[in-house]
């Protein structure tokens, strides 16, 4: 198993991946609409623009994309960055592929020049994140208006 730059290449098995993951593995927690439209939001066309905006990584079980990350500066900031388009295939969920990504993604300059950093998380992936660190931002354990629970993870701490 190995974690890899996303190329553009990557863009439609990445969906592909994305597509099944959120059909499987969220639909206990969202509705179908909800999911469709996350499946919209997740195209190879959006995979590819995100990539620009950030830095993406896939992770492949010989040259199968099994799992995917990307990680941005939050809102443009320098100062804080955002963990986005993190999933893994269902079969390969508990096995640490999730948590090589975080890992990957916490070694990336935009984490590492962050003081804090931010994952819009699904309601299924809530407790994953909390494992690797991540605390509900502002103590706020409910969705918001995107149907997702802000988690946020500081670096260190001014004092």
């Amino acid at each position: 198993m190995i974690i890899i730059p996303f190329k553009q290449s990557d863009a439609e098995e990445t969906a592909e991946v994305i597509a099944f993951t959120l059909k499987t593995s969220n639909s206990k927690d969202y509705s179908s609409e909800y999911i469709n439209e996350c499946i919209a939001s997740h195209s190879a066309v959006v995979l590819t623009e995100r990539a620009k905006e950030g830095h993406m990584y896939v992770a492949c079980d010989n040259h199968k994309i099994v799992g995917c990350g990307a990680i941005a500066g939050y809102w443009g900031s320098t100062t804080e960055s955002i963990l986005l388009t993190i999933f893994v295939l269902p079969e390969y969920q508990g096995k640490g592929i999730g948590r090589m990504i975080i890992q990957t993604l916490e070694q990336d300059e935009y984490f590492l020049r962050a003081n804090r950093i931010e994952i819009p998380a699904s309601i299924t992936a809530v407790e994953f994140y909390r494992k690797m660190g991540y605390d509900y931002k502002n103590g706020v354990k409910e969705t918001d208006e995107e149907q997702v629970i802000r988690l946020e993870k500081y670096r260190w701490k001014y004092y």
